[in-house]
Parts: C-alpha cells; sequence; structure tokens
C-alpha cells in the first residue's frame, strides 16, 4: 500500500517545520512500504514554501486559490497514494501513527476512511483533561451517526475521495471535516480510533477560547448532520 500524507499550509512558517521533521521521522521508521510527502502552498506570504523545499524528499505544490478546502482538494489531485492522510501544519505526528493507518486499511478492505482524537501539547493539565473528555463523548456520537473525522487527523481512501466528488471547496472551514466523513460514509466504513492521536496546537483554543471552540465545532458537526451543511460561514485564521 502506497501512503500518501498531505500537509495543507497557509502562512505556517512557525510550525511547518516541527509538523516535517516528526512526519518525516515516522517515515524513516515505520517499515510500512513507501510513503510521499506532499506540502500544499495555500497562497502563503511567508516562509512556508521555502521551509518545505528545504526537507528532502517533500514535494510541495502551490495552490493559488487561498482555502482548505481548496487546499484538501489540490493533495488528493497531487497525491499519488492508494490512501492518502491528511495532518495539519501546526501537528506533530506520533510514533506509530502511519502504522496504525496502515494496518486499519490492510485489516478491513471495506473501511474507506479513519481518524482520531487530538491531544493538545500546549494546553494546561487541566485543559487537556476536559478536552479528552470531550473525545470520549465523541465516541458514542461517533456510533450514533457511523461517522466522524477530525480534519488535521484522518486518513481515507484515494478511490472513495474520488468516487463521492472530492472535497466541498464551498465550505470554508468549519464542518469540512463532518462533511467529508459524512460523504464517505456513504460508501463504505468511517472509523474513529481512540488510538489513533494526533499531538497538535492549541493556538485556537486558546485564541476563542477552549469552551467555545468545542461549542463552535459541536454545532457545525450536528448542523452537518442534520442539514447537511455547516451553519457557521466564516472563520478567521489564527497564526
Amino acid at each position: 500500500m502506497k501512503l500518501s500524507i498531505v500537509i495543507p499550509a497557509y502562512n505556517e512558517e512557525a510550525y511547518l517545520g516541527e509538523c516535517l521533521r516528526h512526519v518525516l521521522d515516522e517515515v524513516a521508521t515505520c517499515e510500512c512500504g513507501p510513503v510521499e510527502v506532499v506540502v500544499i502552498d495555500n497562497a502563503s506570504t511567508d516562509r512556508t514554501s521555502e521551509i518545505a523545499s528545504g526537507f528532502p524528499g517533500v514535494r510541495v505544490v502551490h495552490e493559488p486559490d487561498k482555502g482548505l478546502t481548496k487546499a484538501r482538494q489540490r493533495g488528493l489531485d497531487e497525491a499519488q497514494g492508494v490512501v492518502i492522510g491528511y495532518v495539519d501544519a501546526d501537528t506533530k505526528m506520533p510514533k506509530g501513527w502511519i502504522r496504525t493507518v496502515v494496518e486499519s486499511f490492510e485489516a478491513d478492505p471495506g473501511t474507506v476512511c479513519v481518524s482520531g482524537p487530538y491531544v493538545y501539547y500546549d494546553l494546561s493539565a487541566v485543559s487537556k483533561f476536559l478536552v479528552r473528555g470531550y473525545w470520549w463523548l465523541a465516541l458514542p456520537v461517533s456510533a450514533m451517526t457511523g461517522y466522524m473525522a477530525v480534519g488535521g487527523n484522518f486518513a481515507a481512501r484515494r478511490e472513495a475521495l474520488l468516487k463521492i466528488g472530492g472535497f466541498d471547496q464551498t465550505i470554508a472551514f468549519y464542518g469540512e471535516d463532518t462533511d467529508i466523513a459524512r460523504r464517505l460514509s456513504a460508501v463504505g466504513r468511517v472509523r474513529f480510533l481512540m488510538e489513533l492521536v494526533m499531538q497538535t496546537s492549541a493556538r485556537r483554543l486558546k485564541a476563542e477560547g477552549l469552551f467555545r471552540t468545542a461549542a463552535v465545532y459541536a454545532l457545525n458537526f450536528l448542523s452537518e448532520a442534520v442539514l447537511k451543511r455547516p451553519v457557521t460561514s466564516s472563520y478567521r485564521d489564527i497564526r
């Protein structure tokens, strides 16, 4: 199985280098076959492209039309893997992430998407405890709906993504991960695995508030599940 790792990046010079170091360390040690790493420079005006180009084996693709779903779709268009993993530029991929993804797909041909929770590496101990409780509450919701995905921590079969028409590029930000998970569930199994953890920055939680951010994400999940569209159309870049 060939795996592609796609990293959308808009003005991520402060985080991207550390993200790529973790990804490439995992690629070097996973012993899971060939893995390609693709950074989608999404109309950055800083050193994002320069930083990504400095890592051997990383392919940089320029997407001039700014937008998260546009960057994700460009990654789908460019990636060659049978399975495409999407991680955000402020993540730190933990050891074993690639192996968990590969084994999940190899064990079940009917699985089209796997995802898991975030662990915020720069939160206080109390906030980390609250966030972990949030994810455990998400498990029964995932079981009831049959799908759940976290945008910066999921992988999907390329064939399945193409079958559903790829990413909905009319969605700006909130709800895009639930949208792709919901539509993928129509063509196969979408699994939310608590062991598929991704470390990420808490910059949005710190900027907009832990409870407010959780409420916005939950509201848009419900809106996608019921109305088939997100309720929040605007967002702000946190850099």
